[in-house]
């Protein structure tokens, strides 16, 4: 199914899941009770904006047939002193040559990410309790902030 992931615990801090038939695999590190044998979820989700950002970018310079050796991706993010994720920022590194006249172009293209737009406009998400027995009528209201309200 294209829009469901399966989320299991295989011990320790590990938590993986299973989409499309990828097994994605998460621990926490050393600091925090796990391995450090595999990217923490938070990873993933900062590893998503830039490499979606860059299939983007990607895909625009080869449509144009311009040069892509080289071309790199570089994230950054900042936190605040609560230590919420406040910006990121990401530099988009051209192979020397590439034409000026596509730098904005290029820009464009990165903001376009699935990903980036997603976190624009937050999706509402829903937490429910689901037993062996069937679905509890337990929720929890959406997790995201409202736009502006958070």
């Amino acid at each position: 199914m294209d829009n469901e992931m399966v989320v299991n615990f295989p011990g320790g801090k590990r938590v993986d899941a299973h989409y499309n038939g990828f097994h994605i695999e998460t621990d926490q590190s050393p600091k925090y009770g796990g391995k450090g044998a595999a990217p923490e979820p938070y990873d993933l989700f900062l590893a998503s904006m830039a490499t979606c950002a860059g299939i983007y970018v990607l895909s625009f310079c080869e449509r144009r047939g311009l040069p892509t050796e080289g071309l790199r991706l570089v994230q950054r993010w900042f936190r605040d002193g609560a230590g919420r994720l406040e910006r990121i920022v990401l530099d988009v590194q051209l192979p020397e040559g590439f034409p000026e006249k596509y730098h904005r172009a290029v820009i464009r293209a990165a903001q376009q990410c699935t990903v980036k737009r997603t976190l624009d406009d937050p999706p509402e998400l829903e937490v429910r309790v689901a037993t062996s027995g069937g679905e509890s009528t337990a929720r929890a209201a959406s997790m995201l902030p409202v736009a502006g309200q958070g």
